[in-house]
């Protein structure tokens, strides 16, 4: 079986650049086709694998302002050539779903999310990135035929994955196609902990500080409070919400992995006021059992249960979210049923389950191509007889 792993871009480590690495882990001999590599930007972190790069690659700063360039991107993810290859995996929030691959090679696609830009609140996502004022006052006039392509292009591939069910939903809903899920990969063992910890009084948010993580509402529940919050996470609104927060609440920006794991596993609870469409985070903060509490929305509620994992809020407003912190100063949680309530995210398990659903899929694609063939060639036979 001969593979190719197929990604947006390489640009930034995150979440789906895990997801890629369970695959090149997984797929050690398939090459990956990406439209942008910044090999400082991921420090090496696949140079261990063949990489392809598009066209945009030559481009002047496309590698570190690839956001710049949303009209060039369809035509170069589509310039690829995968005659070669039985089977293709990508992996995609927006543009590697859209490779064209020929009638015999199987194309599986592992989404994130569909093209949120193209299909959400498109001023919203602009705004959320930073892009200069020019591109964000045009990029709603663009998105017309971004859509188009997206829709189309995702009309060609073959069997779609989705790494929630809150995802699946939204690629029936623009894609009009059912997805299997399979949750993606957490690296659970470095998160729980080898024996029971201590918590303190600390309440812990982590992640990219971005409009839509609602970082700001927290900060206002925890300004009227006066209860000690800690925010890991850079970003262009950290200027912002420290201007706002009173001295109860703590910018740590970037801590190395160890302490991480540390702030995890002490904190009283976890704070998750964001829509994800797979929460990364909540989810570690669960492996190191801690509870949460959470906006019900986005993935979250699929993984979480009330009162045994934390506690919900169903609006995203401070007072929503003041509300629910008081409620769950009320509760108590277990932190080892907590941690373990997670262990199927293991990124073992989501290595066995991929390779699995892909020989599956090549062997059924494989089996189909040849029943297409033997009905044809029944079909010339049949005729050939007639025509005698």
């Amino acid at each position: 079986m001969k593979i190719a792993l197929v990604h947006d871009y390489l640009v930034q480590g995150g979440g789906a650049e895990r997801v890629l690495k369970a695959f090149a882990d997984t797929f050690p001999e398939a090459p990956i086709y990406t439209l942008l590599h910044d090999r400082e930007l991921m420090k090496g972190a696949f140079d261990d694998h063949t990489i392809i790069t598009s066209s945009l690659q030559r481009l002047p700063f496309a590698r570190r302002r690839h956001r710049n360039f949303p009209m060039l991107m369809p035509s170069a993810i589509e310039e690829f050539d995968f005659s070669l290859y039985d089977v293709v995996l990508s992996d995609s929030s927006s543009f590697a779903k859209g490779i064209v691959t020929p009638p015999g090679t199987l194309h599986i696609s592992y989404v994130h999310t569909p093209m949120r830009y193209a299909w959400d609140d498109c001023q919203k996502y602009t705004s959320d990135f930073g892009l200069p004022q020019l591109i964000e006052k045009t990029v709603p006039f663009l998105m017309n035929p971004i859509r188009l392509w997206d829709f189309a292009s995702a009309q060609r591939v073959d069997e779609y994955l989705a790494n929630s069910q809150f995802v699946a939903k939204r690629i029936k809903k623009y894609y009009r196609k059912n997805a299997k899920v399979i949750n993606p990969p957490v690296d659970i063992k470095s998160f729980q902990p080898e024996s029971p910890v201590k918590k303190e009084d600390y309440y812990l948010m982590v992640g990219r500080l971005i409009a839509y993580k609602k970082h700001d509402i927290a900060i206002e529940a925890f300004n009227e409070l006066g209860l000690p919050l800690k925010i890991i996470g850079r970003g262009p609104e950290l200027k912002a919400l420290k201007s706002k927060a009173k001295d109860n609440i703590e910018f740590l920006e970037r801590v190395d992995d160890n302490k991480l794991a540390d702030y995890y596993t002490k904190c009283k609870a976890f704070i998750f006021p964001q829509e994800e469409d797979f929460g990364i985070v909540a989810i570690e903060a669960l492996a190191s059992g801690s509870p949460l509490i959470a906006f019900h929305g986005g993935d979250i509620a699929e993984h979480m249960e009330e009162g045994k994992q934390g506690t919900f809020f169903h609006e995203q407003t401070s007072q929503a979210l003041i509300q629910a912190i008081k409620d769950f100063q009320k509760m108590s949680f277990d932190p080892l049923k907590i941690s373990h309530s997670v262990d199927s995210f293991d990124i073992k398990s989501f290595k066995r389950t991929i390779k699995s659903h892909v020989e599956q899929s090549v062997a059924a694609h494989t089996q189909k191509q040849i029943d297409l063939k033997t009905k044809k060639q029944n079909y010339a036979e049949l005729y050939a007889a007639r025509l005698n």
